[in-house]
Order: structure tokens, then C-alpha cells, then sequence
């Protein structure tokens, strides 16, 4: 039930104020373009309270869960007085554009805010003083190098002894570049050139795509769940249990222990399991492959995270963050969309309320920061490109309309828009139906069901 409260309340408050952001983007530009706005609305339902300035009611309503902004005569059907300059259908199209543009783009605004804000005023890193290498990727950079698991890194790029932050930013700023790396290995000094990767496309730059994973916790990797049918449950892991090694190998984080699968292609794993009560287990692992990566079928006990301290960046330095995690948020959602309509990713991935809700109460009950805005700006990058889609009721859809109205030069009779507006919302309530659904069968009560 605390968890349940959590994770209501944390919806609550992300979804709303995600909305409200957008349907202002609307009601800043329809004022700008002095269209009538009837009501600015936080919440649904019932007026509980507000007041009333000009022509707007600006009201709380009972229900929590967004806003909405009323012009007068924007929807399709609706009744509104002949000659009305302040009536939404009265103003040029480009304007009525404009406006539904304003949402979406208030939303991407947001997301971009927040993660100044992030880099700027909190920024956590990584406090590790001494940088191990848990992990070599097999055929990398790295392995190319000689590093092995189990070094330890005495001298980097002319640098003594670097923590983990120190080893990253000079790994990103010789990146694509030999550098020299001194290592401690048993006790012995090993000197090698490291070859640094380049940075992918628009991405950050990623020290792993080197083949080089650091040691970022203590531990084992703690089981939370089991995916009922999957190969960890059909090999006898259990929820509680402790990953104390995979073929021999240690690893702390689940990161490193996937890159290891990576390598072995979906050759059977052998996992030394600690269980709470009993003896260590062995437990013979079949990976399989979902969404283009060889998994086991569990999810680990969060936090997976490493110590951290909080270094503020300048404003430069938070705006080029910022706008790398935005755009790189915005590619990774154009491009799951893509894989949805060619059907390389099933609509079984999507979440809808149910699913963002869980992660709203996971991210409020992790004691760091990054996680909760990450989840914040991720949705508002979401919310606005969902809305610009193409489909008639959202965002996008109007502005189809008013283009289509403007190549032919008239106006879409008014019966066909409401045709069109009434079949898209039934299609749009069958499609959130069944996200719902989705949604609700991948909660932790039915996945430990067995099928």
C-alpha cells in the first residue's frame, strides 16, 4: 500500500504539471493572438475553486490529473457567435497553427529547463576515488590493450592515480586517441597505449563503447523480481536472491553483467547464486534475446548506483548537457516510433498511465536526483511529440487539418471534422484500453504468475 501511495501520488503530481506546462504553451499563444479563452483549468471535473480574470476562468478542478485550456469555437460542432474576432476558427490558420504547436513545443521547453537546472544547480557524479576495471569487454579497444578485470588504474593520460569523474573527463576530452595507461595488476606495474572510442552521432561520449567498464558499487547484483517464463525463472532464480559471479566472472551492476551476455552470444550462463537460508547455488542460465539484446529475465534491486557528490556546472557547460540528453531523448523517441509502424518493436513495450506511474514511484523513492528529473524531462519530450503526431483529437492532427484546409483553400466541412474527430476518439480510447491492459500485466502480481 506505501508503495501504491507513492507511486499515485508521484503521477499525480509529474503528469500534472507536464500537462498544465503544455496546455499553457496553448493559452500564452492564444492570448498573444487575442483568442478568447474561456477557461485555463489544473485538473478535471467539478470546479473546487479559482477565479476569474477577463474572459478566463482560471479554476482547480477535483481531479488532479492535468488541465485543459477552453477557447471559445474550437471544437468541431461547437456553438459559437456569428462574426466573433475573439472565436478560435476567426483567426487566420497560420495562427491557429501556431497554437497547436505551442503545446508540444512547451512541453520540449520544459524538458530543456529542467535538465539545466539539473546540470547547473546539482549535477551528481560519481565520488569513487579509485577507478578498477570490473569488466573487458572480449575484441574491444580495451581487450585490444591488454586491460584485464581486476586492474587498477595508477596512471591515465599524465595523471596520477585518477578517481572515476577524472578518468572520464580525460578519456572524453582524448577521445578517439591513443593514450598512455599505467595499471596495477596483482601487484605489477602494466604500461599500455589505450585507444579511446569516438563519440557516436549525437550521442555522449561513453567510455563503455570502449570495452571499458569501471567498478562502480560494492555487492552483488540483488534480484527484485523474476519475468514469469523467463529463462532466469526457468533456470530457478529466485526474487531475493544475490548474483555472486556469472562463469566465474564478478560483477556488481547489471550493466556489466549485460555486456558479458553481449559477448557470449546466448551461450548458457553459469550463475553462483547466494540465497537467503541455504548454501550458494549454481544455476545454469539459457539466455534469450529481447529487443536485440541477449537477456536473462530478471530486474535488480535498485539502487544499482555508485556513491555520488554533487559538481554544478557553468551555464555553458549545463546548456550543452542539457541539450545533448533532449535531443538524444528526441532521436530515441522518433526512432521507437519508426521500429512501432515497421514492426521491429511490438506495441507490447509501450507504457501508458499504469507504467508511468510505477516509475514515478521509483524514481521518488531513490535518494538521488538524476533519476527523478531524467523521468521528468523523458516524459515532457514524450508528451510533446506524441502530441504533434498526424491523428485527428491530438495536436498534430489539427494542424493536419488546417494544412490540408490550406492547400484546398476552404474550409473541411463541419460534419465530416466531426466524423472524423468522433471515429479517431473511439480508435484513441480502444488504443489507451489496451496500453492500460499492457500496463497492468506487467505488474509484479501477474508476472509471478506462472502461464
Amino acid at each position: 500500500m506505501h508503495d501504491f501511495l507513492i507511486a499515485a501520488a508521484a503521477f499525480v503530481v509529474l503528469v500534472g504539471v507536464m500537462v498544465v506546462v503544455h496546455e499553457f504553451g496553448h493559452f500564452a499563444v492564444a492570448k498573444f493572438f487575442k483568442v478568447r479563452v474561456e477557461a485555463f483549468s489544473f485538473g478535471f471535473g467539478p470546479r473546487l475553486f479559482g477565479y476569474k480574470y477577463g474572459d478566463t476562468d482560471y479554476k482547480v478542478c477535483l481531479l488532479p490529473l492535468g488541465g485543459f485550456v477552453k477557447m471559445t469555437g474550437e471544437n468541431p460542432g461547437e456553438e459559437e457567435p456569428v462574426n466573433d474576432p475573439g472565436a478560435f476558427n476567426a483567426h487566420p490558420r497560420w495562427q491557429r497553427m501556431l497554437i497547436g504547436v505551442a503545446g508540444p513545443a512547451a512541453n520540449f521547453i520544459l524538458a530543456v529547463v529542467l535538465m539545466i537546472f539539473y546540470f547547473g544547480w546539482i549535477n551528481e557524479v560519481p565520488d569513487i576515488k579509485t577507478t578498477t576495471i570490473e569488466w573487458v569487454t572480449p575484441g574491444s579497444l580495451a581487450d585490444q590493450a591488454g586491460l584485464r578485470p581486476g586492474d587498477v588504474v595508477r596512471n591515465f593520460a599524465a595523471t596520477d592515480n585518477p578517481d572515476w569523474e577524472t578518468f572520464h573527463d580525460l578519456a572524453r576530452d582524448n577521445q578517439d586517441r591513443a593514450v598512455p595507461i599505467t595499471v596495477d595488476r596483482n601487484g605489477q606495474l602494466v604500461q599500455t597505449a589505450l585507444r579511446l572510442p569516438a563519440r557516436e552521432g549525437g550521442k555522449d561520449f561513453d567510455v563503455t563503447s570502449g570495452g571499458v567498464f569501471v567498478q562502480l558499487v560494492n555487492g552483488p547484483i540483488d534480484v527484485e523480481e523474476i519475468v514469469a517464463g523467463s529463462p532466469a525463472d526457468q533456470a530457478g532464480l529466485k526474487a531475493g536472491d544475490s548474483i555472486l559471479n556469472a562463469d566465474g566472472h564478478t560483477f556488481h551492476t547489471v550493466e556489466t553483467l549485460l555486456d558479458y551476455l553481449q559477448s557470449g552470444k546466448g551461450k548458457p550462463v553459469s550463475l553462483m547464486v547466494a540465497r537467503k537460508g541455504a548454501a550458494p547455488v549454481a544455476i545454469v542460465v539459457h539466455p534469450t534475446i529481447q529487443d536485440s539484446e541477449w537477456r536473462l529475465g530478471f530486474k535488480p534491486l535498485r539502487p544499482d548506483d555508485p556513491p555520488v557528490r554533487t559538481r554544478p556546472l557553468p551555464f555553458g557547460g549545463a546548456l550543452h548537457e542539457a541539450d545533448n540528453f533532449s535531443s538524444e531523448n528526441f532521436v530515441m523517441i522518433l526512432e521507437v516510433l519508426q521500429k512501432l509502424v515497421t514492426h521491429q518493436v511490438s506495441v507490447k513495450q509501450l507504457s501508458g498511465p499504469v507504467g508511468i506511474a510505477v516509475a514515478a514511484g521509483q524514481a521518488a523513492k531513490t535518494r538521488y536526483w538524476y533519476p527523478k528529473f531524467v523521468l521528468a524531462a523523458g516524459i515532457s519530450i514524450n508528451l510533446g511529440i506524441i502530441n504533434l503526431l498526424p491523428f485527428p483529437i491530438l495536436d498534430g492532427g489539427m494542424i493536419l487539418l488546417l494544412l490540408i484546409e490550406s492547400s484546398i483553400r476552404r474550409d473541411i466541412s463541419m460534419n465530416v471534422k466531426e466524423r472524423i474527430y468522433q471515429a479517431a476518439f473511439i480508435v484513441l480510447m480502444a488504443f489507451f484500453a489496451f496500453v492500460i491492459f499492457n500496463d497492468v500485466s506487467k505488474l509484479s502480481f501477474f508476472t509471478h504468475l506462472k502461464p
